[in-house]
């Protein structure tokens, strides 16, 4: 049985209520999320498997969910670079960022360089409120991200995807089929069109309010922040 869906709308209004009745701190939210990320790149990239990690990060939410990954990563013992070319002024961003340089992470404005010496990918560029166009400076990754033998893992979606609708049916993203997709919350509709390896993360939703926006809660095991489940949501 696949597990339901969250559109989009119901996600925004899900993370707003979370942060208000479900007394949640965006900072909190952002944390358990970038923690599952970084949770999912340890089951898909060991680190004897290589640990050079580059993480692709947006300006919204789902870049700050990259940001904290690759600050765990780190602490695991990879090595991860960033490529975060629209970096946001907002405070909590502005944070995230100055614990990764202090911690001596480095940052490229190449992202084509930076690829040749990945041994994996984080892409964190748009979440479930992308809509319309990628625009520039993200086309050109967009298109490295599917033309590369490197392993990508997508972030609530593959950059470029419909939540609703799925792939685009063209421009940079046309084709891109990442190895792995980590849901965050819960799958959303665009799950229908992906193939890959499948992760649901985020491990902070009550019995209530998962039963009011008609959720699944997945079953976590002992510390685990993700569950690995069947590529279009079925419980596995």
């Amino acid at each position: 049985m696949a597990l339901r869906t969250l559109s989009a709308k119901n996600a925004a209004a899900l993370d707003s209520e979370l942060m208000s009745a479900g007394a949640f701190s965006i900072d909190q939210l952002m944390e358990l999320a970038g923690l599952s990320v970084s949770q999912a790149v340890f089951k898909l990239q060991p680190p004897h498997k290589g640990k050079r990690i580059l993480v692709a990060c947006g300006p919204g939410n789902n870049g700050g969910d990259g940001l904290v990954a690759a600050r765990h990563l780190w602490h695991y013992g990879y090595q991860p670079t960033m490529y975060y070319p629209k970096q946001s002024k907002n405070e909590l961003y502005q944070r995230l960022t100055k614990q990764l340089k202090d911690l001596n992470v480095p940052f490229t404005e190449d992202f084509e360089a930076a690829l040749k010496h990945a041994d994996h990918i984080i892409d964190a560029i748009f979440g479930f409120s992308f809509s319309g166009e990628v625009r520039e400076p993200f086309p050109k990754v967009i298109e490295a991200l599917r033309g590369t033998s490197v392993p990508v893992l997508a972030v609530d979606a593959p950059s470029s995807w419909d939540i609703e609708d799925g792939p685009p049916l063209s421009g940079p993203g046309r084709g891109f089929q990442p190895e792995a997709l980590i849901s965050l919350t819960a799958p959303k509709p665009l799950v229908k069109w992906f193939k890959g390896r499948h992760f649901i993360g985020g491990r902070f939703l009550s019995p209530e309010m998962a039963e009011k926006y008609g959720l699944d809660l997945p079953s976590y095991g002992g510390i685990e922040q993700i569950v690995e489940v069947g590529a279009e949501g079925q419980k596995l």
